[in-house]
């Protein structure tokens, strides 16, 4: 094969999406700290999905202006650092190609390394180790290939096999990584993205592959007419938890039972309501509203080997969207002003907190989801202002704010916040009456004033930061490394307090959130003020997913 024509592009791109969906949960579980919140595979899936839908969308026929429009939706759709990364190593191949209208081998190495070089260039200081490792000796095995051989067959799977020798190697590069034993993330990303490129252009992959299954789409419970149903009350929905299985018949351990559509139909009814059921050559995908998702995915492993689960919670989405539409509402009716203040967070609480210190608008997500700059462009749009200043409130999020100050049409100043206690210490630096630039810096100033803990559960065994920890144990982040773990939340917390004091400390915030109470809270800042009786000790309700509780201290 010599050439790569619209065909193959557009192939290889909805290919990429897909293999990143159907292994996100897989790319997440090798996050490296242990806990509920990884989400590389998540973001990348997501960036891959955005691109792809932009390029489905061009009429265009030139591979150049295919690949514009999808890298303009990877840069729109880009979420966390692996897909912001992802979005500029297409940003950098799309800029290559830009007067091409079908690549050949030579073209497509040359694209690939100009990718590994915008990706470097993206990042402030490029970390070995990571996705730029495997992005970089991809593009050069590409290009030794390629001047070998016009075969683009030969050079998409040289790709792909530096791409897996790169990644195996990160541990070795990176102690982190090989302390957890665990290979990078988003390495393991751009891995598959090269696999479903070799698979597409070996024939391995073809449209029928693409069209099947069917499109996650039809399942979404977010279309206009559910938007509109603002006056639910959550409380009132029968069956909580959307759940979406595909899963291939015969196959894996549990596999007990053969395939037959009317027995699991039948069983599935009776655990819950709008059920839709596609059997096609071994593949399943089955879309219920249930209260026990748990019992689904039984079901689904008695008859074979679960590819992809996709669970939502019902009554947190029409909660969503009942906040969203009162916030609409408000914003539409609001005066636009100065300077917006724009922070990332989770949780009512977290998000009133914010506003009562001065934020303009708060971006539900955060750890467990993190804002698109698509995302953060609307924000600044939406509150009329003639500046603004971003606080991320995690580090995860940098590079999607920095590519919304880019895009802007008005000054965005970025304060890295890297905790929701480090955005609220923030924003007592803020002065509505300073220029923006005066107020990001006097931010910034009050980022070293505060220490962060986020106390947590472990959700698999690991050994991390000399810790060895238990999967059920609750684990405590200080500033990013993990200072304590046990069965006792109490402890756990207590403990990581004690790292954090010392003798110009003098007020302890507690923030509980959505799996804990104020009791225990209150509990907690008594053992706390056993610590140092002349501290001050606040309580505030946060009702953040995750994590039970987050502590500061100043």
């Amino acid at each position: 094969m010599e050439i790569i024509t619209n065909v193959e592009f557009g192939r290889m791109i909805n290919a990429a999406a897909q293999i990143l969906t159907k292994n996100a949960q897989h790319i997440n579980k090798l996050n490296v700290f242990p806990v509920p919140d990884g989400d590389t595979g998540t973001n990348m899936s997501l960036t891959m999905q955005s691109g792809a839908q932009y390029e489905r969308d061009s009429t265009e026929t030139s591979v150049a202006a295919l690949s514009a429009a999808m890298s303009k939706g990877l840069l729109m759709g880009a979420r966390g650092n692996s897909g912001v990364i992802l979005s500029q190593i297409m940003r950098g191949f799309t800029k290559y190609i830009a007067n091409f209208d079908t690549l050949d081998a030579q073209q497509f190495a040359n694209a690939l390394k100009a990718g590994a070089e915008a990706a470097y260039k993206s990042v402030m200081k490029p970390t070995e180790g990571t996705i730029l490792t495997v992005i970089r000796e991809s593009a050069a095995a590409a290009g030794q290939t390629a001047a070998k051989s016009n075969d683009l067959i030969k050079v998409s799977k040289a790709t792909y096999d530096a791409s897996k020798k790169a990644l195996a190697k990160t541990p070795s590069l990176l102690p982190v990584l090989k302390e957890v034993g665990v290979v990078d993330s988003g390495g393991q990303g751009l891995v598959f993205v090269f696999q479903s490129w070799y698979e597409v252009l070996s024939g391995k992959t073809t449209q029928d592959d693409l069209d099947t299954p069917p499109d996650m789409a039809q399942f979404d419970e977010k279309s206009d007419e559910f938007d509109a149903q603002v006056s639910l009350d959550p409380k009132d929905i029968k069956y909580g938890y959307c759940t979406t299985v595909l899963f291939e018949t015969g196959k894996g351990t549990t596999y007990d039972r053969d395939w037959s559509y009317d027995d699991f139909y039948k069983d599935l009814s009776e655990l819950g309501d709008s059920l839709l059921v596609i059997a096609d050559d071994g593949l399943v995908k089955t879309h219920v509203h249930t209260e026990n998702p748990g019992a689904i995915l039984t079901e689904a492993t008695h008859y074979g080997s679960i590819r992809w689960v996709k669970i939502d919670n019902m009554r947190d989405q029409q909660q969503a969207v009942i906040d969203r539409v009162a916030k609409e509402q408000t914003e539409k009716k609001r005066e636009p002003v100065e300077t917006a203040v724009i922070t990332v967070a989770s949780g009512h609480g977290v998000a009133e907190l914010f506003e009562s210190m001065g934020v303009t608008d708060v971006i539900t997500g955060g750890q467990t989801m993190n804002p698109s700059t698509k995302d953060l462009l609307n924000a600044i749009k939406v509150s009329g202002a003639k500046k603004a200043i971003i606080l991320p409130n995690n580090s995860n999020i940098f590079m999607a704010a920095s590519q919304a100050a880019e895009m802007a049409k008005v000054p965005v100043e970025i304060v890295k916040s890297k905790t929701i206690q480090q955005g609220l210490t923030a924003m007592l630096g803020y002065n509505p009456e300073l220029d923006v630039k005066e107020n990001a810096k006097e931010m910034i100033d009050q980022l070293n004033t505060v220490k962060s803990a986020e106390i947590t559960k472990a959700v698999r065994d690991t050994v991390l930061d000399g810790k060895d920890i238990k999967r059920g144990e609750y684990i405590a982040i200080v500033d990013g490394k993990i200072q304590a773990n046990g069965r006792k939340i109490r402890d756990v917390a207590v403990n990581a307090v004690k790292t954090m004091l010392d003798e110009d400390s003098e007020i302890v915030t507690v923030i509980y959130g959505s799996e804990s109470n104020e009791k225990e809270a209150d509990q907690l800042v008594k053992a706390i003020s056993k610590l140092n009786s002349d501290l001050e000790t606040e309580v505030h309700e946060g009702d953040q997913p995750l994590y039970p509780f987050l502590i500061s201290v100043e």
